[in-house]
């Protein structure tokens, strides 16, 4: 039985003071006393814990942007664009005059279900470092798309970025922006980088086509 349910019956069964069964049950006697008001007017219903949750969240992001990273972020998935949490910061930003934190955004997706919950990352404890010896033993690239934006703030078209990277130093040592990377991009900024750095030992790509053609679907062969 609970506390709330012995209150009320040492109360209004047994005739004893509020004051008496305070005492006896370590609570205050105002609190006893809205006990007893709630159960003259709900009956057994005070006798359930009510929720302290309060009735207006003041702190709370407003329904109409709720609605707005929804609607931006079903449009843009539809268009086949990015989505993401930083996409939408940027659109909200620019077009709409409305400023929501990333966080803010992650939590609006959660909750409308329109994420899809990923699994927890390993403990970087289980991670194993590893880098070149030397210097120019191993260079890494990599490229990257990024969207312009014109001076009026329109979104404008997008930029590759081509990077090759000492991985022994962590050192970039060719950094460049492109209408569109191809295997002559790589090429030559490979060269660019080399010529003032000397020649790599070895390089670490991925397989895009522009670094290798042995996923071509062909015989494969050497890259330009």
């Amino acid at each position: 039985m609970s506390k709330a349910r012995l209150i009320i019956t040492a109360v209004v069964v047994e005739g004893r003071s509020q004051a008496e069964v305070a005492r006896e049950y370590g609570v205050s006697k105002g609190w006893v006393s809205k006990l007893i008001a709630r159960y003259r007017i709900e009956g057994e219903a005070a006798c359930v814990p009510h929720s302290r949750r309060p009735h207006t969240s003041p702190r709370s992001t407003p329904q109409e942007t709720v609605d707005l990273v929804l609607s931006l972020r079903k449009r843009l998935t539809e268009a086949g664009l990015d989505a993401g949490a930083d996409t939408l910061v940027w659109h909200l930003s620019h077009h709409h005059d409305a400023t929501v934190s990333r966080a803010t955004i992650h939590r609006i997706l959660t909750r409308a279900g329109a994420v899809t919950p990923q699994p927890h990352k390993r403990p970087a404890s289980s991670c194993l470092r590893f880098q070149a010896e030397l210097p120019n033993e191993c260079w890494q690239s990599d490229f990257t798309h990024y969207p312009l934006t014109r001076r009026d703030g329109t979104p404008g078209r997008d930029c590759e970025i081509i990077t090759w990277l000492d991985d022994h130093s962590r050192y970039a040592l060719h950094i460049s922006a492109h209408t569109a990377i191809t295997a002559q991009t790589v090429l030559a900024s490979f060269r660019t980088a080399a010529a003032r750095h000397g020649h790599p030992a070895s390089t670490l790509t991925d397989n895009g086509m522009v670094y290798t053609v042995r996923l071509a679907g062909r015989a494969g062969g050497r890259t330009a």
